[in-house]
C-alpha cells in the first residue's frame, strides 16, 4: 500500500466526515424551526420523548448532534432529565437509519454517480437570497461529499487477495472465539471514539464487512462497540455543563453499555434472530448461518452474499437499539435516579446561585434553538437583579451602621454580578449571531443585546442607591418616618415593576406576549409617584420644614427607583419589538 494510496483512504474518510457534517448542519438549520415546535409538546412521556428522538434524529442524520442538542436543553432547562433520557433512547433507533442508506445508497445503488451531478444543484441553492434553500443547498452538497467519500473509501482500500499473507493476519484475529467478539468491540469502541463518528465507524465496518476482510460476527462486535464510543460525544459537551447536562450524557451511556452487556450475554442467539430476519424480509442468504462467506465483488457488482451481510449488520444495528429501547423505557425514572446517584453535585454548586445556569454548555445546534437557551438565561438574569432591586429597601430601612454596611456590600456585589452576567450573555450571543440566521432570528438577538443592557443598568441603579445612603450616613443625616415611608412605596412599587418586566419575558419566551400595558401602567405608577414625592418634598422646603441636602439624597433616591422603571420599561419595549408577532 502506496503512500499515496494511504493519504487518498484518509481524504475519503475525511470527506466523509466533512459530508456529514455538512448534511447534518443544512437539515438542522432548514428544520430549526420545527425542532423549536417539537419542544413544545415535550411531556414526561417516555414514549413521546422516544418518537420525538426517534423523529430528530432520522431527520437531522446524527445521534451525536442529536444527544448534544439533548444535554444543551437540559443544561438550558428545556427538557428535564427524564424527558431527555427518553429522547435518547429515540435518537439511538434513528441513528440506524443512515446504516441503511449508506448499505442501500453506498453499496446496492452506489448512488455516487449522481453526486458530482448533485452538488450542481446544491452550488445553485446555496447561491439563493432565501435562507431555507440555501440551507437545502448545503444539505444536497454534504449528501453529495458523503457518498463521494464512502465511493473513494471503497476504492482505495488495498486489495488483501494480493497479500495474502496480510489478509491471513487480519482473519487471524476472528479465530480467538468469545476473546475475539471482545477484541472487535473494544476495537470499534476505540474508532468512534477517534473519528468521534458513530456513522464514519459504521460506514468503515461496512466496507471491511463487503470486502471480506472480517466476517459477519466479527461486524456486529464493531457495532456494539460503536455504541458505546458513539456516547463520548455528549459526555464531552456536558462536561462543561451544569449537573442535570453530566446526568443526561451519563444516561446515554449507561443504556448503551446496557445494550451490549445484554448483546453480548446473547450473542449467538441474538445474531440468529438477526440473520432468520434478514433472509425472511429480503429474501437473501442468512449471513449468520455456519459457513456463510462473503464473496467478492467484482466488476463493481455487489454479490447476494455481500448484500445480505450489509443489510444484515444494518439490521442488528437497528434491533440492537430498538430491543434495547424497548427493554429500558419502561425504567427511565430509575435510570434518572441511578444517573443522579453516579453524578451528585458539588457541595458548593447547590449553594452557588449567580452563576450562569443555561448556557454553560455552548450554543446549540442550531441559532434558533440558541436563542431559546441564551432567553432563559435572560430570564434568569432579571430574577437576580430583583432580588438585589430587593436589598435596597432593606438598606434604606435598616439603621445599624454595622448591618447597613453588610447591605451594601451586597449591592455592590450585585452590581459586579450584573456586569458579568450581561458580557458573559453577549459573548453567546456573539456566538450564536456569527452563524447564519433567519431574519427574525436576528431580531431577536439584537433586541436580546438590549435587553440585557437594560438589565446591568438595574444592576448599576441598585449600586447606585447604596452610595447615596452611605453619603447620607457619613454626613451623618436621617430621613425623617414619612420620608422613610414613602421610600418604601417607591421600592415597593419598583418590585411590583419587575415582577410585570419578569412576567413579559416569560410570556414572550412563551411566545404569548401580546401587549405591554402591564409594563406601561407600571411605569406611569412609578412616575406619578416619583412626581407627587417631588412636588411635596418642594414645598417641604420653601416653608423651611426640611433639610435641604437630606432633601437632596431623599429625591436622588427617588429619582434612582423612576429611573430603574425606565430600564424596565425599555425591556419590555425591547420584547415587543423583537418577540410580538405583528
Amino acid at each position: 500500500m502506496g503512500i499515496l494510496q494511504v493519504f487518498t483512504l484518509l481524504g475519503a474518510l475525511g470527506m466523509f466526515l466533512y459530508g456529514m457534517n455538512l448534511m447534518s448542519s443544512g437539515l438542522q438549520k432548514a428544520a430549526g424551526e420545527k425542532l423549536r415546535g417539537l419542544l413544545s409538546v415535550m411531556t414526561s412521556n417516555p414514549f413521546k420523548g422516544v418518537m420525538t428522538g426517534l423523529g430528530v434524529t432520522s431527520i437531522i442524520q446524527s445521534s451525536s448532534a442529536t444527544t448534544v442538542m439533548v444535554v444543551s436543553f437540559v443544561n438550558a432547562g428545556l427538557l428535564t432529565l427524564v424527558q431527555a433520557i427518553g429522547v435518547i433512547m429515540g435518537a439511538n433507533i434513528g441513528t440506524t437509519v443512515t446504516a441503511w442508506m449508506v448499505s442501500w445508497l453506498g453499496f446496492k445503488a452506489d448512488i455516487s454517480i449522481l453526486a458530482v451531478p448533485l452538488m450542481l444543484f446544491g452550488f445553485l441553492f446555496s447561491n439563493s437570497k432565501r435562507d431555507k434553500r440555501r440551507h437545502i443547498g448545503e444539505l444536497i452538497v454534504g449528501f453529495s461529499l458523503l457518498f463521494l467519500g464512502l465511493s473513494f473509501m471503497k476504492n482505495s482500500v488495498p486489495d488483501l487477495n494480493a497479500s495474502p499473507e496480510v489478509l491471513d493476519f487480519v482473519t487471524s484475529w476472528a479465530s480467538h472465539g468469545f476473546g475475539s467478539v471482545l477484541l472487535f468491540l473494544a476495537f470499534g469502541t476505540l474508532l468512534t471514539l477517534v473519528l468521534q463518528s458513530s456513522s464514519a465507524t459504521m460506514a468503515i465496518t461496512l466496507i471491511m464487512l463487503s470486502m471480506g476482510w472480517i466476517p459477519f460476527d466479527m461486524a456486529c462486535a464493531m457495532v456494539l462497540g460503536e455504541n458505546i464510543g458513539t456516547t463520548i460525544t455528549a459526555n464531552i459537551a456536558a462536561s462543561v455543563g451544569n449537573t442535570q447536562a453530566k446526568r443526561a450524557a451519563m444516561s446515554h451511556t449507561l443504556f448503551n453499555v446496557f445494550g451490549v452487556i445484554w448483546a453480548l450475554i446473547l450473542f449467538k442467539p441474538f445474531l440468529r434472530v438477526v440473520g432468520f430476519i434478514t433472509e425472511a424480509l429480503f429474501g437473501l442468504p442468512n449471513p449468520a448461518a455456519d459457513g456463510f462467506v462473503v464473496s467478492e465483488m467484482s466488476d463493481g457488482t455487489v454479490t447476494p452474499e455481500s448484500t445480505a451481510a450489509l443489510y444484515g449488520l444494518s439490521m442488528l444495528h437497528t434491533l440492537f437499539n430498538t430491543i434495547n429501547t424497548f427493554i429500558l423505557v419502561w425504567f427511565t425514572q430509575w435510570m434518572a435516579k441511578a444517573v443522579c446517584w453516579i453524578i451528585r453535585p458539588a457541595k458548593h454548586q447547590e449553594q452557588e446561585e449567580y452563576r450562569l445556569k443555561y448556557i454553560s454548555a455552548g450554543p446549540l445546534a442550531t441559532p434558533e434553538l440558541s436563542v431559546e437557551q441564551a432567553f432563559n438565561e435572560i430570564i434568569h438574569f432579571a430574577q437576580i437583579s430583583k432580588k438585589g432591586a430587593d436589598y435596597t429597601k432593606q438598606a434604606i430601612n435598616e439603621a445599624d451602621t454595622d448591618k447597613f454596611e453588610a447591605l451594601r456590600e451586597k449591592l455592590v456585589k450585585y452590581e459586579e454580578i450584573s456586569d458579568r452576567i450581561e458580557y458573559e450573555i453577549a459573548a453567546f450571543l456573539n456566538g450564536v449571531s456569527a452563524e447564519e440566521v433567519s431574519e427574525s432570528t436576528s431580531l431577536k438577538i439584537k433586541a436580546m443585546y438590549k435587553i440585557i443592557g437594560e438589565l446591568e443598568s438595574l444592576g448599576d441603579s441598585g449600586e447606585t442607591i447604596s452610595r447615596i445612603l452611605s453619603r447620607k450616613n457619613i454626613h451623618k443625616k436621617r430621613f425623617d418616618a414619612s420620608a422613610i415611608k414613602n421610600l418604601n412605596t417607591m421600592a415597593d412599587a419598583v418590585s411590583a415593576a419587575y415582577d410585570v418586566m419578569i412576567a413579559n419575558l416569560n410570556a414572550a419566551h412563551r411566545g404569548v406576549l401580546t401587549d405591554i400595558t402591564n409594563a406601561y401602567n407600571a411605569e406611569t405608577f412609578l412616575n406619578t409617584l416619583r412626581n407627587d414625592f417631588r412636588d411635596a418634598v418642594i414645598e417641604e422646603l420653601e416653608n423651611g420644614d426640611n433639610n435641604y441636602q437630606t432633601s437632596v439624597y431623599y429625591m436622588d433616591i427617588i429619582n434612582a427607583y423612576e429611573r430603574m422603571g425606565d430600564f424596565m420599561i425599555n425591556v419590555s419595549q425591547d420584547l415587543e419589538r423583537g418577540f410580538v408577532l405583528k
